[in-house]
C-alpha cells in the first residue's frame, strides 16, 4: 500500500479524497489548520494520521517530507474564498502559492522519492475572457489573488516536471458540490448555501441576475478522476480540466432544487460581486481522452446531495 500526503485534507474535497483512499487501505497523512475544514469530515482509521498545522510553516512541512517520504502528494489546502483573497491578498498568497512552492522546492533540493504530486487548481484562472467552453489551451486572465496564485502554482508544478523531471499533474476544477460541503464557510459552493437556506428556511443572497453559467460537478466524480490521474503516466506534466462539460445557469439549478425538495427558495437579490465570473464551464475532452468522464448528471447529483443532507441534518 502507498503513503499519501493531503494538504487541506479535512476540507470538502480533501476529506473526500482521504476517505476514498482510506477505504482502499492506503496510509493517509492529512495536514490542515482547520480554518475551513473539520476533523469530523474524516473517517476514523488506523491508517489516518491527522496533523493540525498550517502549511505555511515551511520547517514543519519540510521535516514531515523528510521523515515520511510520501509516495503521493495532493496539494489541496488553500484559502478557497475569492472574497477573502481580495480582502487579504498577502495571507492568501502565503497559503495558496508560497506554501506549495516550498514543497516543490524541498522535494527537488532533497531529491526525495515521489510517484506523483497533484495540484488542485481552479477554473478561476480562465477569468472573464470571452469564449466558452474553456479548454486547457484557452487564454487565461486570473482576476483575483486567488486566481493568480492558483495559476502561478499550476505553472510551477508543471515547470518542475518539465525542468527537473518531477512527476506532477495539475487539475482545474469547476464548481464542485456534494456531501461534506460546508455552507458556513465564507465562500462555500453556491449549491451548499442554497440547500442550507431551503433546509433551514433562510433567505438566499443571490448576487446578480442568476444567469451566471457554471459547470456543476459531483464530488465523487472529481475524486475518482483525481485518483485515476495520479496513476496515469500520460497525465504527467499536464493540466487537465475536471468537469462535466454541461452548463447550467444559477436560475436553472434553483428550479431543479426546488422541484427535488418541494420548497420555494426565498431570495434577496443583490448586485454582482467584484471578481465574480459570469460564464464558467469547461471542455472535458482532454479528461475524456484519458478514459475518464464525470458520470453523475446534475439532477441525479442534486437529489443524492439533498438525500445526504436530510439523513445527516442536526435535530
Amino acid at each position: 500500500m502507498a503513503k499519501y500526503l493531503i494538504t487541506g485534507g479535512a476540507g470538502f474535497i480533501g476529506s473526500t479524497i482521504a476517505n476514498t483512499l482510506l477505504a482502499q487501505g492506503q496510509t493517509v497523512v492529512v495536514v490542515d489548520d482547520l480554518s475551513m475544514g473539520q476533523v469530523q469530515n474524516l473517517n476514523q482509521s488506523d491508517q489516518l494520521h491527522f496533523l493540525k498545522h498550517s502549511i505555511t510553516d515551511h520547517d514543519f512541512i519540510n521535516d514531515l517530507l523528510d521523515q515520511e517520504k510520501f509516495d503521493y502528494i495532493l496539494l489541496v489546502g488553500a484559502v478557497a474564498s475569492v472574497a477573502d483573497s481580495i480582502a487579504e491578498p498577502g495571507r492568501t498568497h502565503a497559503v495558496n502559492a508560497e506554501a506549495n512552492f516550498n514543497i516543490l522546492e524541498h522535494l527537488r533540493k532533497e531529491k526525495l522519492p515521489l510517484k506523483n504530486l497533484l495540484f488542485i487548481s481552479s477554473a478561476a484562472v480562465y477569468g472573464n475572457l470571452a469564449g466558452v467552453p474553456k479548454n486547457e489551451l484557452s487564454p487565461v486572465e486570473p482576476a483575483t489573488q486567488y486566481a493568480v496564485d492558483k495559476y502561478s502554482t499550476e505553472r510551477n508544478v508543471i515547470n518542475y516536471h518539465n525542468l527537473y523531471g518531477m512527476p506532477t499533474v495539475a487539475v482545474r476544477l469547476f464548481n464542485i458540490y456534494g456531501p461534506k460541503q460546508n455552507p458556513k464557510s465564507p465562500y462555500s459552493g453556491v449549491l451548499s448555501i442554497i440547500t442550507d437556506c431551503l433546509m433551514n428556511d433562510k433567505s438566499f443572497k443571490q448576487f446578480g441576475d442568476g444567469e451566471q453559467v457554471r459547470d456543476f460537478t459531483y464530488v465523487t466524480d472529481v475524486v475518482n478522476c483525481i485518483l485515476a490521474l495520479l496513476e496515469d503516466s500520460r497525465a504527467l506534466g499536464e493540466v487537465v480540466n475536471i468537469g462535466t462539460g454541461q452548463k447550467a445557469t444559477l436560475n436553472e439549478v434553483i428550479t431543479i432544487i426546488e422541484d427535488i425538495t418541494g420548497h420555494k427558495l426565498k431570495k434577496d437579490v443583490l448586485p454582482e460581486r467584484k471578481g465574480d465570473i459570469k460564464y464558467s464551464y469547461g471542455d472535458p475532452s482532454k479528461l475524456n481522452d484519458l478514459g475518464l468522464v464525470a458520470k453523475v448528471d446534475l439532477k441525479t447529483g442534486l437529489r443524492k446531495y439533498w438525500e445526504y443532507l436530510l439523513e445527516n441534518r442536526e435535530h
